[in-house]
């Protein structure tokens, strides 16, 4: 999902239904707000107090995720999270009737239908990016497990396994765009098993559940006339792992493969790559747009496309598309195009660059300036249509004062080498 700005509501809409759990009948009213992430606001309750829709105030995972803060709290938040993240909404109001938003059909494509119909609006600020440099694994004891492994958007590989003859085990992976979202599992309901109502309702849960809101399943098969997919169940296993994800806030990013997914391990993975990214794992633009929240280049200087991998502190690795439409090319060789050398050295110093940026509190205010360049080689002549790799070490870094190691490469061949030394200064 590229969405690099954070977004909110293009206006006001409200919900009306039952409550799953709960059983009680709710008005779920989402509204715009210019900051604050999202929140849950319940009028119902003197003071109309709110509780974050963030990991910190996560307070359940039985059958659903359940937020709260003191006494006040909201039951089964998953489906409208869910489909608050595939349209890229990071700030809203949601004012809420009950203890719980209503199930409508049991799937998430209501909330995403009435996001669709007010539309989104585009602020300021930048998003931030929940992603990993290298795999992550997440275990838990009851057979869920993660894994996240590097990439530029979000991808949900999953697989569920029943006893029972309608769903037995089942695989799938999506690419969670807000298109996919809305055609491949937004339609996908719930699901439960008739022989756990009595249980299910005697510890307060499942109080709201219908044939009108949940897929059913008997010892003979489904209850309900039909289903919507083959493979709604898996379908809306990745729903609810999208929208426990959104708890991080956010935009994640990277190829999840999940076994068993549930509530309790999707939260725990959430934790996990928020605490990965808190650690400097990837916390780090990684395209052009973001880039250029952090460096003062522009066209035709700005010499950096990506960075693909960033460890803090450590070491960067950044890409520069090399095409004929470069500017330079006309005047350099224009019979022969070869990219400039000096430029290679620039695309690999403004990659440093960024990696330097992660040194300091505020990023926006201070500029990177190089004092000398040491142990220069080109090795090879880069050319139209080639992909330059830049990965960037640091050396030592002393008083605003760093060293830093670069080598280019094209198709895994070095093209050019350097060791640079740059200061950190104030815009």
């Amino acid at each position: 999902m590229d969405c690099p700005k954070q977004r909110t509501l293009g206006g006001e809409k409200t919900l009306e239904g039952i409550g799953v759990h709960s059983g009680e009948p709710s008005a779920l009213t989402m509204k715009p707000a210019d900051s604050g992430g999202i929140r849950f606001r319940r009028t119902d309750l003197e003071g109309h107090p709110e509780v974050p829709a963030d990991l910190e105030h996560v307070v359940g995972t039985d059958l659903g995720t359940s937020i709260g803060t003191g006494d006040v709290t909201v039951m089964t938040v998953e489906h409208v999270m869910a489909a608050l993240s595939a349209s890229c909404i990071d700030n809203a109001v949601l004012e809420l009737t009950g203890p719980e938003p209503p199930i409508l059909d049991g799937s998430f494509q209501g909330y995403f239908e009435a996001i669709s119909e007010v539309g989104a609006v585009e602020l300021d600020e930048l998003t931030e990016i929940l992603g990993v440099t290298k795999a992550l694994t997440v275990n838990l004891g009851t057979g869920a497990s993660y894994v996240v492994s590097p990439a530029d958007d979000l991808r949900i590989s999953a697989t569920i396994d029943f006893e029972h003859a309608t769903i037995g085990r089942q695989y799938g992976t999506f690419d969670v765009t807000e298109d996919a979202f809305r055609n491949e599992i937004a339609p996908a309901r719930t699901f439960g098993f008739h022989r756990d109502a009595e249980e299910l309702q005697a510890r307060g849960l499942a109080k709201g559940a219908s044939l009108e809101n949940t897929v059913v399943l008997n010892d003979d098969g489904l209850m309900n006339d039909s289903l919507r997919f083959d493979d709604e169940f898996l379908r809306h296993k990745i729903g609810d792992l999208i929208g426990d994800l959104a708890l991080a806030g956010g935009r994640v990013r990277g190829h999840v493969v999940s076994e068993r997914p549930s509530h309790e391990g999707n939260i725990a993975l959430a934790k996990a790559l928020k605490d990965h990214t808190r650690k400097g794992g990837s916390k780090y633009p990684v395209d052009v747009a973001r880039i250029m929240e952090y460096l003062p280049h522009r066209y035709p200087f700005l010499l950096v496309d990506r960075i693909l991998e960033f460890e803090s502190g450590e070491r960067i690795v950044g890409i520069k598309n090399v095409t004929i439409n470069e500017p330079f090319f006309q005047g350099h060789f224009p019979g022969h195009p070869i990219m400039p050398g000096v430029l290679i050295i620039e695309a690999m110093a403004q990659v440093g660059g960024l990696l330097l940026m992660d040194t300091v509190e505020d990023p926006k205010d201070k500029v990177v300036y190089f004092m000398s360049l040491d142990n220069v080689k080109w090795r090879k002549p880069v050319i139209p249509g080639d992909q330059l790799v830049f990965e960037v070490k640091m050396v030592q870094f002393r008083r605003n004062v760093c060293k830093i190691r670069g080598i280019g490469r094209v198709d895994d061949k070095v093209v050019a080498e350097a060791d640079l030394m740059a200061r950190i200064v104030d815009r």
